[in-house]
């Protein structure tokens, strides 16, 4: 197991290194293609994440007995220790689990709440900046240890304390960080130094460790042994919830005691559309995943094959479809319970069609309005089958690197700026109010079908990266389901982001001649580098055993036995 466990992370490596080379080599030769891995097969279980301790964490859970859902928890708990910048207990959660013995999906909302003092009037007094807002007033509820907490009460085989275990002994002992999550860190140098616990927390002798040095967290070791021995309670309310209510006091926050308190993750029923003969599933607000599934419902007349794949038709067509289901994002979606109409609407046949009549076929257009009646993150996706048949789909994160910035002295994590999610125009469903959820960008994906007239889990996937998640999700599903890509090449396949009005970033391998075709419709084209177009991981159930990716422009990797 080790052995192989050694060669998927030398090969990992080596993909990486090849992606990261890309950049600098386009202007000379254009790469044909970002592929460096094979897809990964075993018979009995799964683990694809995005950093290589965090998969074979979640495999030795299974080895020993524990379920995927388990496993899900112990390997997210593992990159919060492993890939900080990106996720941890400080953060919100999301997943989609298919539970084989009742042969159904479940799925969970575990994103935290305003606190009950972010008042819309305060924030416009103060300069907040919805989108990008850091520090103490952009921090809401972090909703994940009460997420984690409730899918293994329900429908795990381990305690929250036995989870926790692996990611207490790489806090505590200490580990080599990988190359990617090391570029990234350093990259927030500067932001880290602006909190004497941060930079305490995450800097070595004033600097970022680099890829190879061995990084220990002992004060995260500590707290997540409080965690594992106290429950979720001594956070929500209890001693280590004072001292975070005491320091977001301190430095202006809006989060109380009381908000700790209430907060309650909700299990929801996720959204669906049919496509290609699969059934799409992503969850409803106030996350991002009905972008996905309107942009599926928007292309699903089109001959996408004929265009034939990232050519310039073909990636115009889809960058249109983007704008216009999230021009619908920023107008109709935020907290499920302030919506102005169900989510449901914007998949229905009249409403999809109305959409799919504003497409220029042969020119962008620089915005959607939203149909009648966003965006920047840093997450880690990560996914884990079990030999009975049980797959999660799971998304963790912290919102920007290293989330708000803001550090309790001795807890060892960061607090999530999610609240950077919310917008300050009036009357919105996301309007900035009390005790409501911002809008999220996380978005764990699942497809089903139908075997012998039975709904059947088909593949759990997620792409992680803020706004590149929902249009990633459809470029990832395209590539598997209409050319027929395998697990592995479906992820690696170059991809496109578009940002705001006519700007697109596109990855290194798209030609020369595709790039050209679209500035002559009208795009503009912009360069990215290589973690701009998100780190997906997918794994797809087989009539016998497991198919899994792993994205190569991350450290992670698909593993099982």
């Amino acid at each position: 197991m080790v052995s192989h466990i050694a060669r998927a992370i030398s090969a990992a490596l080596v993909a990486t290194s090849l992606v990261l080379g890309v950049a600098a080599t386009a202007a000379a030769q254009r790469p044909t293609t970002l592929a460096g891995r094979s897809t990964v097969y075993a018979p009995q279980a799964m683990a694809a994440t995005s950093q290589p301790l965090a998969s074979a964490a979640a495999l030795d859970v299974m080895r020993a007995g524990g379920n995927a859902i388990d496993a899900a928890v112990a390997a997210a708990a593992v990159l919060g220790v492993t890939e900080p910048h990106m996720t941890g207990i400080g953060g919100d959660m999301f997943a989609i689990v298919w539970l084989a013995k009742e042969q159904k999906l479940v799925a969970i909302n575990a994103s935290g709440r305003a606190g009950s003092r972010m008042i819309r009037d305060t924030l416009v007094a103060r300069g907040f900046r919805s989108g990008s807002q850091q520090g103490a007033m952009s921090v809401t509820v972090p909703g994940a240890l009460a997420g984690w907490d409730m899918l293994l009460r329900t429908h795990g085989r381990r305690t929250l304390k036995q989870a926790l275990q692996p990611a207490i002994r790489y806090a505590r002992d200490g580990f080599p960080v990988t190359p990617i999550i090391a570029a990234q860190w350093a990259n927030e140098t500067a932001f880290l130094k602006r909190d004497s616990a941060t930079a305490a927390t995450y800097l070595m002798n004033g600097r970022a460790p680099k890829a190879g040095d061995w990084f220990v967290n002992r004060d995260l070791a500590r707290t997540m042994q409080v965690i594992a021995d106290s429950g979720v309670r001594v956070f929500y309310g209890g001693s280590l919830g004072k001292r975070i209510v005491q320091r977001l006091d301190a430095l202006g926050g809006f989060v109380t005691l009381d908000d700790l308190k209430r907060n309650a993750p909700n299990w929801v029923t996720p959204l669906s559309v049919d496509f290609q003969g699969y059934r799409v599933w992503e969850l409803p607000p106030s996350n991002q995943g009905v972008a996905a599934l309107e942009m599926l419902r928007i292309l699903e007349p089109y001959d996408l094959k004929a265009m034939g794949h990232n050519s310039a038709p073909y990636l115009h067509h889809l960058i249109e479809a983007k704008k216009l289901a999230y021009a619908d994002l920023d107008r109709f979606v935020g907290d499920a319970d302030h919506l102005a109409m169900p989510a449901a609407e914007l998949l229905s046949d009249g409403f999809i069609a109305q959409r799919r009549g504003l497409i220029n076929t042969s020119r962008a257009s620089e915005r959607m309005d939203p149909g009648p009646l966003r965006t920047k993150s840093e997450t880690v996706y990560l996914t884990t089958a079990d030999a009975e048949g049980n797959m999660v789909s799971f998304i963790n994160s912290v919102y920007d690197y290293f989330g708000s910035g803001v550090v309790v002295p001795g807890t060892g994590f960061v607090l999530h700026n999610r609240g950077a999610g919310f917008t300050l125009t009036p009357g919105l469903p996301n309007t900035v109010a009390p005790g409501k959820r911002p809008f999220h960008t996380l978005i764990p994906g699942f497809v089903t079908r139908v075997v012998n007239g039975r709904e059947q889990a088909y593949m759990s996937f997620g792409l992680m990266g803020g706004g590149v998640q929902a249009q990633g999700h459809v470029q990832f599903l395209l590539n598997h389901l209409v050319f027929g890509m395998d697990l592995q090449g479906a992820i690696d396949a170059a991809r496109f982001r578009h940002y705001d009005g006519y700007r697109v970033a596109l990855e290194a391998v798209i030609t020369d001649g595709v790039r050209s075709a679209l500035q002559a419709m009208g795009h503009v084209l912009i360069e990215q580098p290589p973690i701009a177009f998100g780190g997906a991981q997918a794994i797809v159930r087989l009539p016998k055993g497991y198919a899994a990716g792993s994205d190569p422009r991350k450290d992670g990797l698909a593993v099982g036995y």
